[in-house]
C-alpha cells in the first residue's frame, strides 16, 4: 500500500525529462518543424500537459509535429481563425493529452494518464457508481488514481486507494499549496487518509479537516463543513422591500436636489435679467428727461420763440415721450427783457444767465 502523501512514480515519471537536444520552448513549434518527444511532460504546479509543439500540432513518431487528429474541449485553446477543428472522439474512445488519435477505452488495471478518468472503461453498473454531484470525483464510475484504472466501488470500512495531490494556488495574498486527495470509494464516501478506509461523508456543520470529508465537498477555514461552494445565497423578502424603498428614494432625492439645484440658478439668473432690464429702463429714461430738457431750454432762450417750433405752427411735431403742457397764446411773447449797460452792452434780466449784447463795429471796406 502507497503512503499517503507520497507522490506516484509515474507522475515524477512524467515530471522528468531525460537528456536530449537543446529544448525548445514549449508550444512555439509549429507544423512540420522538428520536436522531440522526451519534453512531452505535465507542468509543475498545474500538471497541465506540455509539449514542444503549438496548440494545434502534436510531436509525432517521427520528431516532427503535426496536426491533432482529436480535440477533448468543445472549445479548444490557440487555434487560429478560419482553421477547421478536429473532430470529438465518439462513445467508447477517449483522446489523449496528446491529442493525436481517437484510442479506445481502457480496462481496469491498465495505466492511463494523470486524473483521466475518462480513459478507463465503465463498469457494468455504471449508472449506480457514477458521480452526478458535479464535483468529478468519477467517470461513469471509472477513476484513474496513481496512473491505474479503477472502479469507485469500495463501501464503507472497506480498504480503498488514495491519491494526494498538491496544486498551486493563487489567493490575494499569493501563491499557496492546495492538496486534492481522490478515492476510489463510491459516491457519499472518502477514502481515509490515516487508516485507508472508505468512511461516511460529513454534513453541514460538522467537523472536518478536508474537503472530501464533506458531503458538499467544501471544509471552510474554521473547521466545519459549509455549504456548497455554488449554493446561491438567499435573502428574505424584507431585503428585497428595502433595496427598493432605498433605489426609489434615491431617485426621488435626485431629481428633487436636482429641481432646487436649478431653481437657484434659475431665480440668480433672472435676478440678472432684471437687474440689467431696470439699468437700461433708468438710462431710457434719463435720456429722453435730457433731451426734453434741452429741447425746453432751447424754446425758452430763443427770442420770440423756436423759429423751427412756434406756438401756432401746424408743423409742431412733439416727441411721444414728451411730458411738456401744451402751450396757449397768452404765453406768445418770450418775455425777453434787457438793457443796455454802461457800455453800451444790453443785459437780459430775464434770468439768472446774462446774455450779454455788444454792438459790432464795422470793418473798413465791409460793405455790412
Amino acid at each position: 500500500m502507497l503512503p499517503a502523501l507520497l507522490l506516484p512514480s509515474t507522475l515524477l515519471l512524467f515530471l522528468w525529462a531525460g537528456p536530449g537536444p537543446a529544448p525548445a520552448r514549449a508550444g512555439d513549434v509549429t507544423f512540420l518543424q522538428p520536436c522531440n518527444r522526451d519534453h512531452q511532460k505535465l507542468q509543475e504546479g498545474t500538471y497541465q500537459f506540455q509539449t514542444d509543439c503549438d496548440a494545434m500540432t502534436f510531436c509525432a513518431t517521427n520528431s516532427t509535429c503535426a496536426l491533432r487528429g482529436c480535440r477533448n474541449d468543445e472549445f479548444p485553446f490557440g487555434y487560429t481563425k478560419n482553421v477547421s477543428l478536429p473532430d470529438k472522439c465518439p462513445k467508447g474512445s477517449f483522446c489523449p493529452d496528446e491529442q493525436d488519435l481517437c484510442q479506445p477505452l481502457l480496462a481496469v488495471g491498465s495505466a492511463c494518464q494523470f486524473n483521466r478518468d475518462d480513459e478507463c472503461e465503465a463498469p457494468p453498473n455504471f449508472k449506480e457508481l457514477a458521480d452526478n454531484t458535479g464535483f468529478g470525483l468519477n467517470s461513469n464510475g471509472s477513476v484513474c488514481l496513481n496512473n491505474v484504472c479503477m472502479w469507485a466501488n469500495v463501501t464503507v470500512g472497506l480498504p480503498c486507494i488514495v491519491q494526494n495531490t498538491a496544486f498551486t494556488a493563487y489567493g490575494p495574498d499569493g501563491e499557496f499549496i492546495d492538496i486534492v486527495s481522490r478515492g476510489n470509494c463510491r459516491v457519499g464516501l472518502y477514502c481515509d487518509a490515516q487508516q485507508l478506509v472508505c468512511v461516511q461523508t460529513k454534513a453541514v456543520g460538522e467537523t472536518c479537516d478536508a474537503d472530501k470529508e464533506c458531503s458538499t465537498y467544501n471544509c471552510l477555514a474554521s473547521g466545519v463543513c459549509g455549504q456548497r461552494a455554488d449554493t446561491p445565497r438567499e435573502v428574505g423578502k424584507w431585503v428585497y422591500v428595502v433595496v427598493g424603498i432605498c433605489i426609489f428614494g434615491g431617485m426621488v432625492g435626485t431629481l428633487v436636489g436636482l429641481y432646487f439645484l436649478h431653481r437657484k440658478d434659475r431665480t440668480a439668473e433672472r435676478e440678472k435679467r432684471m437687474q440689467y432690464w431696470r439699468e437700461q429702463n433708468a438710462f431710457r429714461q434719463n435720456i429722453m428727461q435730457m433731451q426734453e430738457t434741452a429741447r425746453h431750454s432751447l424754446m425758452s432762450f430763443t427770442p420770440g420763440g423756436s423759429p423751427r417750433s412756434t406756438m401756432y405752427g401746424r408743423d409742431q411735431v412733439q416727441s411721444e415721450d414728451s411730458q411738456a403742457p401744451i402751450l396757449h397764446a397768452a404765453s406768445k411773447s418770450s418775455a425777453l427783457r434787457y438793457y443796455v449797460s454802461d457800455d453800451g452792452s444790453q443785459i437780459d434780466d430775464r434770468s439768472d444767465e446774462d446774455l450779454i449784447m455788444r454792438r459790432r463795429e464795422p470793418m473798413e471796406g465791409n460793405r455790412f
